[in-house]
């Protein structure tokens, strides 16, 4: 950018006195505006700087539409909003698109291309990659105020009931000695609880715990803390957005019970299950649960312990995590039917919401390696499949993951079948529309309201 300042500078060379002043003036502003923007991304965040960012909501700015509770004949999806770009304001680089530090081709870890035909000039990044005329390939940020509300507007349109906005545990439960990534989380909470009532969308927060130990959680209780202080997560009156459930604020905590080696236990997840919901100063929530697939099994993807369907009885919504556990073979569609038939009973037996999770496909060859394990979209065939199979069973909402990961190839959001031609290998939706897979989650959302009660529909 510096760069383009210069040879702008030189090119009036030969203008009178006046006028190249006013250049001169124009030139040393944006040297200035551009200097304070490079410090900003080079600067140590404190923790407390991290925090600062986070407000109530501003009445003036969002919709005051009334909007129902529940779950019911409602589809949501994971809503990451990871991903960042230089010139964004982060100082976080290519986060999410880039492979150990670079993102070019040979070296990126999405094998999605995001359409951004529709976006301004100002949302768009440019990046190193070229499309096959030679031209330059862009990308979004997730911190762009304009990305983030027309993401919530595709829902809008698409008839997505809201987003379960992710956030990670470790970013929050963490010592370091730069917060710089908690700040802009926090600035995608805010920017994403804006769009959701700007566009008379639900949202509601979703904790990862992926990456913590036992010894993070005290410290996590301090970043749950910071959201209900700061920006009365759940309990502000302005944020008309924000999912209830039984009368209370719904939040999620997904990673309960996944045996795949992590580093906290059953004990501490029940302990911040109870800090969430039981505390009379910082609880009052109602408790989505992401679990492992095989969960009432307690085998294969879940740990075999007694301790595990105790804690799940604690929850008001589960949500048995699928990703992977099915690939679109013939037999695989009446498996869902009956496991999903089965886990509502064990549900329904406790008084608990049952939300299975629909994929359209998996892949993350750019991320891993080309030979990775992959799960094709079958044009679409395979998510319509499992919206029919959801509907059978009797399930009466999904949770749709996810809206926009491209990195592990299940983002049902625009991509581009016209991607970036070179060493790195993308994904495309096989020549259908790039809003195929948002049209998809409309017609399932449809499905599961025509298999319900009539005064539900």
């Amino acid at each position: 950018m510096l760069k383009k300042v210069i040879v702008y500078l030189f090119a009036f060379e030969g203008l009178s006195a006046s006028r190249l002043s006013s250049v001169y003036s124009l030139v040393l502003t944006s040297l200035c505006f551009f200097s304070t923007v490079l410090l900003a991304e080079n600067s140590l965040v404190s923790r407390v700087e991290a925090y600062s960012v986070l407000t109530p909501a501003i009445e003036d700015n969002l919709s005051k539409n009334k909007k129902t509770s529940g779950l019911e004949g409602k589809i949501f999806t994971g809503y990451q909003g990871w991903f960042r770009a230089p010139g964004d304001g982060s100082g976080l680089g290519f986060s999410h698109y880039e492979k150990n530090g670079k993102f070019e081709p040979g070296s990126c870890s999405i094998d999605l291309w995001p359409d951004i035909r529709d976006f301004t000039p100002e949302e768009k990044f440019a990046t190193p990659f070229r499309h096959a005329d030679g031209s330059t390939a862009h990308v979004f940020s997730s911190l762009h105020p304009l990305t983030v509300n027309r993401h919530f507007q595709w829902m809008k349109e698409y008839q997505i009931d809201g987003a379960f906005v992710q956030r990670f545990a470790i970013h929050g439960s963490k010592e370091q000695k730069n917060h710089r990534r908690l700040k802009y989380e926090n600035q995608k909470l805010i920017l994403c609880r804006n769009a959701a009532n700007r566009n008379d969308r639900h949202w509601a927060l979703m904790y990862d715990l992926s990456g913590i130990k036992n010894q993070d959680f005290e410290r996590l209780a301090e970043d749950w803390k910071n959201l209900r202080k700061r920006m009365q997560l759940g309990t502000d009156p302005k944020d008309s957005g924000y999912l209830q459930l039984n009368g209370k604020p719904l939040v999620g905590i997904w990673g309960v019970g996944f045996k795949d080696g992590r580093e906290y236990g059953l004990e501490k997840t029940e302990w911040f299950i109870r800090l969430l919901k039981d505390n009379p100063d910082w609880g009052g929530m109602s408790i989505l649960l992401g679990v492992p697939y095989y969960w009432r099994d307690m085998d294969r993807d879940a740990v075999a312990d007694p301790k595990l369907h105790r804690i799940i009885s604690m929850a008001d919504v589960i949500s048995p995590w699928s990703v992977g556990r099915y690939a679109g073979l013939m037999d695989d569609y009446a498996e869902i039917v009956s496991r999903q038939f089965a886990d509502r009973k064990w549900c329904n037996m406790r008084k608990i919401h049952y939300m299975p999770v629909l994929f359209p496909g998996f892949s993350w060859k750019n991320m891993k390696s080309a030979k990775s394990a992959s799960i094709p979209r079958q044009r679409g065939k395979f998510f319509s499949k499992q919206f029919q199979a959801t509907s059978i069973a009797g399930s009466t909402s999904a949770y749709v993951a996810m809206f926009d990961e491209m990195d592990e190839g299940t983002a049902v959001f625009k991509c581009t079948n016209q991607v970036p031609i070179g060493k790195s290998s993308f994904e495309t939706f096989e020549g259908l529309p790039s809003d195929h897979y948002l049209k998809l989650c409309r017609d399932g959302r449809r499905m599961i309201r025509e298999s319900m009660a009539p005064n539900i529909r």
